[in-house]
């Protein structure tokens, strides 16, 4: 059976599954369709005390004493619509705003003669980062398909800006992985007592989107109208709840990932290529673990890239055009993230949601370890910490500040950073 065959197979037993009724009980539930708006966004000061120079780690030791830089920023802001329609069924969507969205224009030019010229006033990003249809049986068994999130990994699975102390989102997972991850596909999902389950078939990742510098974070991306899926793949996570004040959750993911584009003729009849299949896997793990007093936090990712010798060789290679969308780059067979950040309010006894956290953080990660015939590079290795303090006033509102080092190995400059931010995530009708 083809992969098409195996799709159309598994969507129509999944769409028989919507049509077989529910219990009265569950009717009687959801009688009452219900409307729900709401969202999450961050503002963001950061002042780095190193250089921007894109030539920093080639030529470290031009940029050791260089001034520093300030940014302001608009990382997220999202907004988050939702309607029960009755009788098990619900929609979801997630409109997402980054870094301020962007802003293009058509000016007309006083000073060009009056000719017409394209204007960027604003870079960023605007995407749908959620769009389903589900279907409930029960708390056990729910039944998504749409435009979902990839639950593989901590940050993924809890990326709202009151799901973590740092100012922005953790730097390790953010980095190796596609963060937020959002693909359209179906989910099985379901909920009991002590645990959680997610199941999902997913368009693959496209290797020629992978990099040395974050390894298959950009290989959900499409430069296309369309979200190529010559090839499926597989994402799952279970988390468990069975110990007061703690969540212990494993994810994974697999899928093949060559010739996972919109050609796959460039390639795919090369002799050298026979056999080549991009294979990725990733395996997680991570915990929380929540009092009015504390929170401690941690994660750990592992990735494995088979084939990657291949593909760095045909991402380097020169038959891509200049104006194509892809990298150009190397990608490591391996990569990792690891982090722990712990937060201890100065005010548990609190019942008006006001809380104030003193945290500190720390993260290692490597987004290319590359196999043993390609050279590698050294400064994709970091270690991040960082401290600092999330004030609450209300539950839903989180003022940041945050002083952090990222540090390198010694043929590096460290990169020592402040930063202040305001985040806010909640419902505003329910």
């Amino acid at each position: 059976m083809n992969r098409s065959a195996l799709f159309l197979v598994v969507f129509a037993s999944f769409a028989l599954c919507f049509f077989y009724p529910v219990s009265a009980q569950n009717d009687t539930a959801v009688q009452q369709p219900r409307l729900t708006i709401g969202g999450y966004g961050e503002a963001v000061y950061q002042y780095n005390f190193f250089s921007d120079n894109p030539n920093r780690y080639s030529h470290a030791s031009d940029y050791k004493d260089a001034k520093g830089h300030g940014r302001v920023d608009l990382p997220h802001a999202v907004i988050m619509l939702g309607y029960d329609f009755g009788h098990g069924w619900s929609f979801g969507t997630e409109i997402e705003f980054e870094h301020g969205g962007t802003e293009a224009a058509v000016e007309m030019e006083a000073e060009e003669f009056g000719e017409f010229e394209k204007e960027i006033e604003r870079g960023g990003e605007v995407a749908l980062e959620q769009f389903w249809l589900q279907k409930r049986f029960n708390g056990a068994l729910n039944i998504r398909m749409g435009h979902i999130v990839v639950p593989v990994g901590m940050t993924n699975s809890n990326h709202l800006p009151t799901q973590f102390f740092t100012v922005y989102r953790p730097e390790g997972e953010n980095t190796i992985l596609p963060c937020t991850w959002h693909e359209t596909g179906i989910s099985l999902w379901g909920r009991t007592t002590n645990w959680r389950y997610e199941a999902q078939l997913l368009p693959a990742l496209n290797s020629r989107m992978f990099n040395r510098s974050g390894w298959i974070h950009n290989g959900s991306a499409s430069a296309y109208e369309f979200r190529v899926a010559n090839h499926l793949a597989g994402a799952a996570q279970v988390d468990y709840f069975g110990v007061r004040n703690l969540r212990l959750s494993v994810s994974g993911y697999i899928g093949n990932s060559f010739n996972n584009d919109i050609r796959t003729d460039i390639y795919g009849d090369s002799s050298r290529y026979n056999g080549v299949k991009g294979t990725v896997m990733v395996g997680a793990f991570d915990f929380a673990y929540q009092t009015p007093a504390v929170v401690v936090r941690g994660n750990f990712d592992y990735g494995y890239l088979s084939d990657s010798y291949m593909i760095t060789r045909q991402n380097l290679s020169q038959n891509h055009s200049a104006s194509s969308p892809y990298p150009h780059e190397k990608v490591g067979r391996n990569a990792l993230s690891t982090g722990l950040e712990v937060g201890v309010n100065l005010l548990p006894h609190r019942t008006d949601g006001k809380k104030c956290f003193l945290f500190a953080h720390g993260e290692y990660y490597d987004s290319f370890i590359p196999a043993a015939n390609v050279l590698d590079d050294e400064s994709t290795s970091r270690t991040v910490l960082s401290a600092g303090v999330n004030y609450y006033p209300l539950a839903q509102i989180a003022v940041k500040a945050e002083a952090g080092i990222r540090m390198l190995k010694e043929q590096y400059n460290n990169e020592p950073w402040v930063a202040v931010g305001i985040t806010w995530s909640g419902m505003f009708k329910k």
